[in-house]
């Protein structure tokens, strides 16, 4: 099996690195726009460099190292001229705390416009929350909480000292497509710096820290988000251990949810995804579409379909022992009017009944 990577110039003149196990396929997602992210919005995109790898784990490790490369250093890689891309190796290195920079944009600025809502542009006073990750052990579960983020509209993401460095190449094929957050995610050296900029912190714990602030639960802390002014995070502790003491200082309140004491271990994604769905319940989402099951059927209808069925049953002696007889109907009736039939679902039932009292010869 083959794995590639490949870089795409967009239509802002700024490029995209990614991997994929069918170059083709991607392309023409990337194309079509059928992909969420950093490509969306635009397009159109030209494939201008591909690599091709036996191993995932070398293709990975190759995007990761390209994706951090310089735009001089990427444009010397498309035009196959190595000398200058030696150059740009020897030079200094360029600091980086995202993915691939292909654009000055902040992480929320770049992210919002691919949030997909009910047809209107998200808009609130209150930007959204940060989710800020504090020391997160494994990459599978910064982009498993990246993919809970973009379930329910929040994108911007802040690593603080992650424990394998960042990128990670591990977190990506977790965020099942929620990549750009990844790309987008800012890497700080400690909690105070990466929450420098909000106003209304919250420190999510089951645990008591021996820490003295308002505790609220995850749909409080949502309804004050929404009405805030100014910036608002949510932070979170290792998949280990949790928030730590100092770290629950930082913030103005608790956020909690009532568990079992006995078992009080949530994994990190199903943290985030608790208070990003919270949030979401008051924000502009796009709703599952919902199906017309139609008027309920008066109550003739239901009566006439039900002595109707009770006729037939009667014929076939279905009823017995007879002095059962009552309690089998009652049975029978609570049946049939339980689901709420609509006229339609009356009408088809009755056919059948009918066809099973008068067979059609064949």
């Amino acid at each position: 099996m083959s794995f590639w990577i490949y870089i795409l110039r967009c239509a802002d003149g700024s490029y995209y690195t990614g991997h994929t196990d069918d170059l083709e396929r991607r392309i023409g997602q990337h194309q079509s726009g059928e992909i969420p992210g950093y490509t969306h919005d635009r397009r159109p995109v030209e494939l201008v460099f591909s690599e091709t790898f036996t191993d995932r784990i070398d293709a990975l490790e190759r995007e990761r190292q390209v994706k951090d490369w310089s735009r001089k250093k990427k444009e010397a890689l498309i035009r196959g001229d190595w000398e200058a891309v030696s150059d740009a190796a020897r030079s200094q290195p360029r600091v980086s705390t995202s993915l691939d920079p292909g654009s000055n944009r902040t992480a929320l600025e770049e992210a919002q416009p691919h949030l997909r809502t009910n047809g209107d542009n998200m808009t609130t006073d209150t930007p959204p929350p940060v989710i800020v990750l504090v020391r997160p052990q494994l990459g599978e579960n910064i982009g498993k909480a990246a993919r809970a983020m973009l379930n329910f509209g929040l994108t911007e993401m802040r690593l603080v000292t992650p424990r394998d460095g960042w990128p990670n190449p591990d977190a990506g094929p977790s965020a099942a497509g929620a990549d750009f957050i990844l790309d987008q995610a800012q890497v700080y050296e400690t909690l105070a710096e990466a929450v420098a900029d909000c106003a209304h912190v919250y420190a999510t714990t089951v645990r008591k820290r021996g820490v003295t602030k308002p505790v609220v639960t995850p749909e409080e802390a949502a309804r004050e988000i929404h009405a805030a002014q100014g910036r608002c995070a949510y932070i979170f502790g290792p998949e280990r251990s949790g928030l730590e003491t100092e770290d629950v200082a930082l913030a103005r309140k608790i956020l909690t949810v009532p568990i079992n004491p006995e078992f009080g271990s949530l994994n990190l994604a199903q943290a985030v995804i608790l208070c990003a769905y919270e949030w979401s319940k008051q924000a502009n989402l796009a709703q599952p579409t919902i199906t017309d099951l139609g008027v309920p059927a008066p109550q003739e209808e239901l009566e006439g379909m039900i002595d109707q069925f009770t006729t037939l049953l009667e014929k076939v002696g279905y009823f017995f022992p007879p002095d059962r007889a009552p309690a089998t109907k009652l049975t029978l009736r609570n049946l049939l009017t339980k689901p709420g039939w609509n006229h339609l679902e009356v009408r088809t039932l009755r056919g059948v009944i009918s066809h099973l009292n008068r067979p059609r010869e064949r």
